[in-house]
């Protein structure tokens, strides 16, 4: 089952990656992008993120109405989650069940409820593609708690895994990222991977709701199922991203609220 039973394009989730910062190394700008967006995966302390971070990220979060996620990632401060490391299915039920369990216990401690979990960086495109990886985090959410969303790539093997075992699922698109004509994203290594224009970024957000599609970096349109639209909240255009998208799919009639919420 899909997260969200809507008419085609007319609701959608805008999701941001949040509570990346770590001691006095200030990450992001969380305060001003909250009010734009409706879910928040906040960094659970091993890609990014500390205890502090994640209290005080899960507090604006509840300020703001915006629903909350879990965004556990790889062991790997220095590389920001984002260098792939050779873990088993077994290590990543732990990383996952380790770090969503902590943000977790910061919601209630607050008097909310963790809505989400969408994996962080390179864990997440290594389990998009692979079955053992996604089955071994999509059981460690199911296990933590079987009312989580879990976030991924449309027809991806996190998906898949995910409505296997039972959970509500939510098929996840990047305004802010360029696509391969496979339907994956460009490599980061790659110049043209990161989306640097708020029009074009805004354009393609629209599309991917509306039409279903988007335009490759070869110039082909490929079919996308977006029911979430990331924004990374550490890329150098986030803020007027988040607002120029969220304007620009209220001016086209599609509502932007959390996955799953009722109208």
């Amino acid at each position: 089952m899909t997260a969200m039973e809507k008419e085609p394009g007319m609701t959608v989730d805008l999701n941001c990656d949040m509570g990346e910062s770590f001691g006095v190394y200030a990450h992001g700008c969380d305060e001003e992008i909250m009010p734009y967006v409706t879910s928040a995966n906040i960094a659970c302390g091993f890609h990014a993120g500390d205890p502090a971070t994640m209290r005080r990220t899960v507090r604006l979060a509840l300020e703001h109405g915006v629903a909350i996620g879990a965004h556990p990632g790889l062991p790997d401060l220095a590389g920001f989650g984002r260098r792939n490391m050779d873990v088993s299915p077994d290590e990543a039920y732990g990383l996952v069940v380790y770090q969503t369990g902590a943000l977790m216990a910061f919601v209630r401690a607050e008097g909310g409820r963790l809505r989400h979990v969408k994996a962080h960086g390179a864990l997440y495109n290594m389990a998009a593609r692979s079955r053992e990886l996604a089955e071994a985090i999509a059981e460690a959410v199911y296990r933590v708690d079987p009312e989580l969303f879990l976030f991924g790539p449309a027809s991806s093997e996190l998906i898949k895994a995910g409505r296997r075992i039972g959970l509500r699922t939510v098929s996840e698109a990047f305004a802010d990222r360029s696509y391969e004509r496979d339907g994956s994203l460009t490599p980061r290594r790659l110049p043209e991977a990161l989306i640097a224009d708020e029009e074009e970024a805004s354009r393609r957000a629209v599309r991917m709701v509306r039409e279903g599609r988007v335009r490759s970096r070869q110039g082909e349109d490929v079919a996308i199922v977006a029911e979430t639209i990331c924004i990374h909240g550490d890329g150098p255009h986030a803020l007027p991203f988040a607002r120029s998208i969220r304007q620009a799919l209220e001016r086209e009639g599609i509502a932007v609220r959390p996955a799953g919420a009722s109208r």
